[in-house]
């Protein structure tokens, strides 16, 4: 229905929602957070390549994503993206579902796409007394770290962990576990795939505990921003040493219950659809500027500070 809809109706209303920038009380972190995911500057050459109305329909978890917010610009402006899972910067600016955390990674514009997929949270009815007192991961064997976790803990008595599917250099697969099923546990490891993990967020919403290396790569959920010992506990990329910090967080239960009160307050902000959509359109509204399609507004000084 929002694809049907004339894209002219949405252009009036990209104005009204714009307002409430400045009725807002969250304004300098709407800006932190608009600037973290865009971080061009203005009086780039190239001109994007691909007019709003153009853009690829074939992978259709991203087109819806992004012209859900595309629909409320001129339909005449231009714009690159990258779809799919994007462990690379792109040459030219482009908008993209993830990006490497580290090195300059200016050029590629974050928006939150394939979220169906990304920001599903389950539903957490085991109270922490009641949960497990070990570390449970499933998941496919598409990465070395995945694959260093199962050879070192496939039989470890702190953790549940296994590969799903075919056996892998003769290591036999275990039982599929929904994330209803891991969220009987009191940790759950969360181990990058082709670029993010996707079970990050419906972890830290709940009331389990995320163990994971420190993240390589990000999305909307700003994953370079999680902070070691705050919003989750982080562990070696061989897992070397993923027993001895099980055994401290049981030794100290006020930790644990500290990191995951954090975790669940850092999934909420991303809650409210009002301030999400605001944030996209104000992303967005940078990337035309910075490419010099659209005029300086109201909101360039806090683009471009």
């Amino acid at each position: 229905m929002r694809h049907a809809t004339p894209a002219v109706v949405f252009g009036r209303l990209r104005e009204d929602i714009l307002r409430a920038v400045d009725s807002s009380a969250e304004r300098e972190d709407l800006f932190a957070r608009v600037n973290y995911y865009n971080k061009l500057t203005p009086g780039i050459a190239d001109m994007p390549g691909v007019p709003l109305g153009k853009v690829d329909r074939s992978k259709s978890r991203y087109f819806i994503d992004l012209q859900e917010y595309l629909k409320y610009f001129p339909q005449s402006l231009r714009v690159d993206y990258c779809f799919g899972d994007v462990t690379w910067v792109p040459e030219v600016p482009s908008v993209v579902k993830s990006r490497p955390v580290a090195g300059e990674n200016r050029n590629s514009v974050v928006l939150n796409l394939d979220k169906l997929r990304h920001f599903q949270v389950q539903r957490d009815a085991h109270p922490w007394s009641s949960k497990l007192p070990r570390a449970v991961w499933r998941g496919s064997l598409n990465n070395p770290l995945r694959a260093a976790l199962v050879a070192r803990h496939r039989d470890s008595r702190f953790a549940d962990v296994g590969h799903i599917g075919a056996a892998h250099d003769g290591i036999a697969a275990k039982p599929f576990l929904s994330p209803a099923d891991q969220l009987a546990y009191r940790y759950i490891l969360s181990i990058e795939g082709c670029d993010v993990a996707t079970n990050l967020k419906w972890i830290m919403a709940s009331g389990s505990l995320c163990l994971m290396p420190k993240s390589r790569y990000e999305t909307w959920f700003m994953e370079g921003r999680l902070q070691p010992g705050r919003h989750f506990i982080e562990v070696r990329d061989d897992f070397a040493d993923l027993e001895e910090k099980i055994d401290m967080l049981e030794s100290t239960p006020a930790l644990a219950a500290e990191v995951v009160h954090n975790a669940n307050r850092y999934v909420a902000t991303f809650r409210s659809r009002a301030r999400e959509r605001l944030t996209s359109l104000l992303v967005l509204q940078k990337y035309f500027e910075a490419t010099g399609q659209l005029p300086a507004s109201a909101y360039t000084a806090r683009f471009f500070a």
